[in-house]
């Protein structure tokens, strides 16, 4: 079983922590990039399953630390009117990606959320990332499945971007453990 961790930098996380079995592979920041970066791998590398690990702003104030998140939605596709916020216009494909494990929803974004932002409440965004939707997209495309773990770096605010910068590193050691213990099944 060929398990990929996907992660946008260096910064988030270390590969030579990584256990038996699973590759890190860096995708880059945003949606491009890791379209690009998850299809290629998908293509040579084949695996079983693909973790996304990153980290994000927090939009839920009642959640902190690391999450695994349920579902996956586009917070930036605006081509109202011909689809409402979030759904790709013209296209049958899902606007909404599943899991299947966790609890907490992400709201994807070429955009670092420094602000508030209502539709994400109303639509019961937790968090917000830049690359998860991509992943899940693409993963669905070649039938592979996909799991997601967020670490909260900030508060989605006009700060963000210090926090972020202070925070980026934090989740680590957390998202190792939970990789090895709920998803490998390793003590």
């Amino acid at each position: 079983m060929t398990i990929l961790v996907l992660t946008a930098l260096r910064s988030e996380l270390s590969p030579e922590r990584a256990p038996d079995g699973v590759e890190v592979v860096f995708g880059g920041v945003g949606k491009i990039n890791t379209t690009i970066a998850t299809t290629t791998a998908l293509l040579a590398r084949k695996p079983s399953l693909v973790v996304n690990y990153g980290t994000c702003g927090r939009i839920n104030p009642r959640l902190h630390g690391l999450l695994e998140i349920a579902e996956v939605i586009q917070r930036d596709m605006m081509a109202m009117p011909l689809a409402p916020r979030g759904v790709t216009p013209l296209s049958d494909e899902d606007s909404v990606l599943t899991s299947g494990h966790g609890n907490a929803v992400c709201g994807t974004g070429d955009s670092f959320v420094t602000a508030s932002d209502p539709w994400l409440t109303e639509n019961r965004v937790d968090v917000v990332d830049m690359e998860l939707f991509a992943i899940a997209r693409v993963c669905k495309h070649f039938g592979v499945a996909w799991r997601a773990f967020k670490f909260i770096t900030d508060g989605a605010d006009d700060t963000a971007h210090d926090d972020w910068t202070a925070n980026v590193a934090g989740g680590e050691d957390l998202f190792w453990n939970v990789l090895t213990r709920d998803v490998l099944g390793r003590v």
